[in-house]
């Protein structure tokens, strides 16, 4: 026997909908009309944007260096600093030489110098548009401790074959250009080449420079007062290059593009950036810097990046939450909660329609102070000379908006967390302590490196994630730490921790109000 489930006249569901729309309306008008709540939601919006632009005002003078990053292709950030051995070449060509070693030196601050290339320390042969920083190219190099690599506008990094390049074991590089399409490779011999990857540059100009290079990020340390770098500087030692196509005729120049070693890496103070020719025809080219994209944390140089002018979002937070756990608790310790229930059919009406209210506000609130916050300070902190850290204007859009998310599932779960416990102190400690404590203590860099990536994962402090913008990349150097502004969720899915405890305490909050009186 099968049941027939009848369906609802229309009528009864546009009752329903009638009945929560008026639920609706009530809990707005409660709001609204209680002057303490409108005031504290007020005061949340200024001290978001206040404790903001304070937190990121540099006290005294003007930045270290008021011109703007380098912009690669993409118009992402780019460090582009390195020595350059070049010569001009015209339509399409072929550049082969042996790297015979890359070795390395870094200046350890103690009056003492540390031996060795690093891990991304670079040199090999490049194809550049021009000298200008930013501009397109393609280069195949050794590394320090990467091996082989390609690498093209900034952002592209391809491994090729492991190893380091020594005076036993040289590693031989090959760089074929055929229009915009340029093509690396590798060998141990000189005979049997590996191709290691290839690059198209769309509208790459026809005259280009090419030639070979040198160049190395900062030394990490490891030290008593935590992660730091130190500057240092990579020497290629190559044999003869051969050259087949339009190339110039002209002898090898030398040039430091970028005119120093950018915000990843910096000359000792005993070694300069330069080279010099072997009787053989070989080179020697020792510089400092990288061709990377530019990244956050303790390498970045002076500057700011877009959630720097967001760090009021925790104080605002402070005052929603509490706003949302009394906008329940505060009926039940008034006894109103009795006369709403008896207004409204359903209980769960009573808490859907709280939850639309609060968080609407709050979301609001979250919106327009980051609105506000943001291209104040952007221009603020370029009107007295810092970097401020390039993002896309989707990328801005997603922060705004996800401010303003983050603002409204705090309040449904402090909303939550206040119907379940029925006390507004325990309620909004409690809230408190699992949002915001967990941001500050692992943002601040208090806590070990791995105890501050578990909080960011697993508690609802995770919702922060939203407001990221620093990329990270693997060829690059830095600190990958939620200190340096790097979360261990990407911003949707650290959203979504957020919004999984506010669903669950929000629903457990609806099962008791339906089971018990109030």
């Amino acid at each position: 026997m099968t049941a027939t489930v009848t369906p609802r006249p229309p009528a009864t569901r546009r009752a329903e909908q009638s009945g929560f729309l008026r639920t609706l309306h009530a809990e707005w008008t409660k709001f609204r009309t209680v002057r303490g709540w409108v005031l504290a939601m007020a005061g949340a919006l200024l001290v978001t944007i206040v404790v903001g632009l304070l937190g990121t005002a540099a006290p005294g003078g003007r930045g270290a260096d008021s011109a703007s990053y380098p912009k690669g292709p993409g118009g992402e950030a780019v460090n582009d600093s390195f020595y350059f051995v070049h010569k001009t070449l015209t339509g399409d060509g072929t550049l082969t030489v042996p790297l015979r070693s890359l070795t390395g030196v870094a200046d350890t601050g103690t009056g003492k110098t540390a031996q060795g290339a690093q891990p991304w320390a670079k040199a090999g042969i490049i194809v550049k548009e021009s000298l200008t920083q930013g501009a397109p190219y393609a280069a195949v190099m050794a590394t320090g401790g990467h091996g082989v690599r390609m690498q093209y506008d900034y952002t592209h990094d391809t491994a090729g074959p492991s190893g380091k390049a020594t005076q036993e074991s040289p590693r031989w590089l090959r760089l074929v250009r055929s229009g915009d399409i340029l093509t690396g490779s590798s060998s141990i011999d000189g005979s049997h080449w590996t191709k290691v990857g290839h690059a198209k540059l769309p509208g790459l100009a026809r005259t280009v420079q090419a030639g070979l290079f040198a160049t190395s990020p900062q030394a990490k340390q490891d030290t008593a007062a935590g992660t730091g770098f130190s500057p240092a500087v990579a020497t290629g030692t190559f044999g003869r290059p051969a050259l087949t196509g339009g190339w110039s005729q002209s002898a090898w120049s030398g040039t430091q593009v970028g005119g120093d070693a950018g915000t990843s890496g910096s000359y000792t103070n005993t070694t300069k950036g330069g080279f010099t020719q072997t009787d053989g025809g070989g080179f020697t080219v020792t510089g400092a810097g990288d061709i990377a994209p530019v990244v956050g944390g303790p390498v970045m140089g002076v500057g700011f990046s877009v959630e720097n002018f967001l760090v009021g979002t925790f104080a605002g937070l402070i005052v929603v939450i509490a706003v949302g756990t009394v906008f329940i608790t505060g009926e039940y310790r008034r006894g109103l909660l009795r006369t709403t229930m008896a207004a409204t059919p359903l209980r769960g009406w009573v808490l859907g329609a709280k939850a639309l209210v609060a968080g609407g506000v709050a979301f609001a609130i979250g919106l327009v102070a980051a609105a506000i916050t943001i291209p104040v300070g952007e221009r603020s902190a370029r009107g007295r000379g810092f970097h401020v850290f390039p993002v896309t204007s989707a990328t801005e859009v997603r922060v705004m908006v996800g401010t303003g998310l983050l603002c409204a599932a705090a309040v449904v779960l402090a909303l939550g967390v206040g119907a379940l416990l029925r006390r507004s102190g325990t309620a909004v400690a409690l809230v408190i302590a699992s949002i915001v404590l967990p941001f500050l203590l692992a943002t601040s860099g208090v806590l070990p490196p791995g105890v501050s990536e578990w909080l960011l994962r697993v508690t609802p402090a995770a919702g922060f994630a939203i407001q990221q913008t620093l990329p990270q990349y693997a060829q690059v150097l830095s600190v990958y730490e939620p200190s340096t502004g790097y979360y261990p969720l990407a911003p949707w899915a650290g959203l979504a921790v957020l919004c999984g405890y506010a669903a669950l305490a929000f629903g457990l909050a609806v099962v008791r109000l339906r089971g018990r009186d109030v």
